[in-house]
């Protein structure tokens, strides 16, 4: 699971951020704003058609008619062409927001995908998912709508005070003085908020993590009965997760009060100033009139001002979040890397690997000749899987770990790209994705044909199996496969790596969901159609690794024996020892006929 040290970016990180996202969107957000920016314009008018209609109707009483009759026309039109700014402002908003958000998106997905496979082991998949939408989301909230909001208040505060201190100058410096007092109240409730909103946004992917996890092993969690467990781990994260949006709830509202009682206040002193000033001549009923309206109108936008700090607290924890992820270093090849060797052998050298502390893989030396079946036996905590993914350069050895070779290459100089393309892995738990049985086999070469496709199915032994389904080969095979057994979704793994171009191919431990006897179908086809491939077998069923050219024995980390199956069966050891405990009449019956070294 994820434990790091916390990563923060600069201010100046942040806006470079936004401004890589905005590529492709600009004019969109420069539309929206000058929309914005023309209603409040409009949107200002309005008290002045009031003020004009007031006081023309105080001093010419004869006239009222026509002065409600223009005033109406002019409220309308100031109405009409605010309708249609708002229009264009939400359409162009729409336009940049999406863009933006896609640009996001794109960017973290595809980075996602070139991080290493330790980067992955270390970080859970219901945080990442977390990271990669609902924090995307949050900046998205900020950037499009609270950062335009931002400039329309800022400008409509310039342009309100600019027309309040035309009217009356003392009534403007009294309504001025709460803009910094309300941006003060706000910019400390800001550092509140962003350190609980970080708490609160953890804990939100540690609940989606249990989620998914829970999800995933449904068949697990029936299987052994441990829904009131999982209930109660979900009901535990899912309290804690609430308590904090509690507790951040409760120091919103006491900015939001404080807030109102703030606004209130300046309203409250604007009527009690601006009365005396009417009443002592020096302001217009009119004037009067629409100067509390403005100052009306200025008390919210500044409010909001706080709401934005607020909102920028926690969209500065969710770009601290993707950044995070962003600035996760990608694999990536050097200039000199070369592809893989067609030809050669695979030789470890002396490699010595492990996790931390824990040493797994101890000064191991083996060759495995090109073209030929090599075999593995294991015990538990012996470093099959470790071998597995140092050959696939899913972790680098060191220089001082030793070496592997492939052709005499050091497969460190080789392209990862090249690498994994050219060796075909099948695991003991494959992955299947939520597409056809089709789809699936020819995930390794999409453009393959029917024929193809149904040719890997028949050496994988998954044929018959398929065409029993309704749907055949167009059958969806569900969330990780979950409509196939074990042992066909080892078979569709199989027909998936067959199908590939793939120079060297590993088999790890992937018969193990099959019967006996379908494990000899499968060897013996795959013996009669992987011709000068080399193919590694890796097992614990002494059975699936006996027709191998070489069988490696691995105990605890270090090569205990290799050899042909007959030379192992003739001296003491792991392999001799499985093998005769292994050895039921069923496996004796299938080996009837084969040779003494048990080759069928």
């Amino acid at each position: 699971m994820e434990h790091q040290t916390p990563f923060r970016m600069t201010i100046r990180e942040k806006m470079n951020m936004i401004l890589r996202y905005l590529r492709g969107c600009k004019r969109s957000f420069v539309l929206a704003l000058g929309c914005s920016c023309l209603g409040t314009v409009f949107h200002s008018l309005t008290p002045q058609v009031i003020r004009y209609t007031v006081d023309e109707i105080l001093v010419k009483p004869d006239a009222t008619l026509a002065v409600l009759v223009q005033a109406a026309f002019a409220v309308l039109g100031f109405a009409v062409l605010r309708g249609i700014t708002n229009y264009g402002q939400r359409v162009e908003l729409a336009k940049g927001s999406e863009r933006f958000v896609k640009n996001i998106r794109d960017e973290v997905y595809d980075h996602i995908q070139r991080l290493s496979f330790s980067w992955h082991v270390a970080h859970s998949t219901g945080d990442m998912i977390q990271r990669a939408t609902s924090d995307v989301e949050v900046i998205r909230r900020f950037v499009c709508n609270q950062l335009v909001e931002v400039v329309r208040t800022v400008f409509l505060i310039g342009l309100y005070l600019w027309i309040m201190f035309s009217m009356n100058v003392k009534l403007a410096s009294i309504a001025s003085i709460f803009v910094p007092l309300i941006c003060i109240i706000s910019g400390v409730f800001y550092r509140k908020i962003s350190y609980h909103f970080k708490e609160a946004d953890e804990a939100e992917g540690a609940l989606t993590t249990c989620a998914q996890e829970n999800l995933t092993g449904v068949r697990v969690v029936r299987a052994f009965g441990r829904e009131k467990y999982e209930i109660d781990r979900f009901q535990e994260k899912n309290e804690f997760f609430s308590d904090l949006w509690i507790r951040l709830g409760k120091i919103s509202s006491i900015y939001w009060a404080s807030g109102t009682l703030m606004t209130c206040s300046q309203i409250l002193v604007i009527v009690l100033a601006g009365t005396w000033e009417t009443v002592h001549g020096n302001l217009t009923l009119g004037e009067f009139l629409a100067f509390v309206t403005y100052n009306e109108a200025l008390s919210w936008p500044v409010r909001t001002l706080g709401r934005v700090l607020s909102d920028m607290s926690k969209a500065g924890v969710s770009m601290d979040r993707v950044g995070y992820i962003l600035k996760a270093p990608e694999e990536v090849d050097h200039p000199g890397d070369v592809e893989l060797p067609d030809e050669g052998d695979i030789v470890f050298d002396h490699v010595t690997f492990g996790y931390g502390d824990h040493t797994v893989l101890k000064d191991v030396s083996f060759t495995i000749p090109r073209g030929t079946t090599f075999a593995i036996l294991w015990s538990t905590g012996s470093g099959k899987s470790t071998m597995v993914h140092l050959l696939d350069r899913l972790y680098d050895l060191n220089d001082d770990q030793g070496t592997i070779t492939i052709g005499g290459v050091d497969i460190r100089k080789i392209r990862r790209s090249d690498l994994r393309r050219k060796i075909g892995l099948v695991l003991q738990e494959p992955f299947l994705f939520s597409q056809t049985i089709r789809e699936n086999i020819a995930a390794t070469r999409p453009l393959a044909g029917d024929h193809e496709i149904r040719r890997a199915a028949e050496i994988a032994c998954v044929d018959e199996a398929i065409t029993e389904f309704r749907d055949g080969y167009e059958t969806l095979v569900g969330e990780r496969g979950v409509t196939l057994s074990g042992g066909q979704k080892q078979r569709v793994a199989i027909a998936r790596t067959l199908i590939s171009d793939a120079k060297i191919m590993i088999f790890d431990d992937s018969l193990s969901a099959v019967d006996a006897e379908t494990d000899t179908k499968i060897r013996t086809a795959l013996k009669e159609n992987l011709e000068g491939i080399t193919t590694i077998l890796i097992s614990h069923r002494v059975t699936t690794l006996m027709q191998a050219d070489r069988i490696l024995v691995l105990d605890e980390g270090r090569v205990q024996n290799i050899g042909t199956h007959a030379e192992l069966t003739r001296c003491p050891g792991i392999y001799r020892d499985i093998y005769e405990i292994q050895m039921s009449s069923d496996d004796r019956r299938l080996l009837e006929g084969g040779d003494g070294n048990g080759r069928i």
